[in-house]
């Protein structure tokens, strides 16, 4: 949910002419969305536990002196349809690494850093909005 669909939530709260059943149908809605983003979040989970340990499988099996160590990672891209395919440029798939990497530190150092206190954060209206009924 964007910060702009919340900002129409707690305007549409604030609003004295709001009925009860109308903010049942809001809780009702915020209630889906919880639940759809907590499947969301475990699906996500598990994508990723998958790929850690194929990743963890395939340094293993070079220590261990496999013959093939890359046949998890192989097997774990196959099955999400992410293997590279053999006329995609090898220069792109490793830009497209870098730049997940940037991005990765990026929101890491973001994370770490407090926000300032006494700032104004700016409200972003952008991508689709919900409709409250009246």
């Amino acid at each position: 949910m964007t910060r702009s669909e919340f900002d129409d939530i707690r305007g549409f709260l604030a609003d004295p002419s709001t009925r009860a059943g109308d903010l049942l149908d809001v809780a009702r809605t915020l209630v889906d969305d919880l639940e759809q983003s907590r499947i969301r979040e475990a699906v996500l989970r598990t994508h990723y536990l998958r790929l850690l340990t194929a990743a963890r499988a395939t340094v293993a099996a070079e220590y261990a002196g496999a013959p093939d160590p890359m046949t998890f990672v192989r097997h774990e891209l196959g099955e999400r349809g992410q293997l590279p395919g053999p006329g995609e440029a090898v220069h792109r798939v490793l830009s497209d690494a870098q730049a997940a990497a940037a991005l990765l530190a990026c929101l890491t150092e973001r994370q770490t850093k407090p926000r300032p206190r006494g700032t104004v954060r700016l409200r972003r209206c952008i991508g689709p909005a919900r409709t409250l009924r009246r």
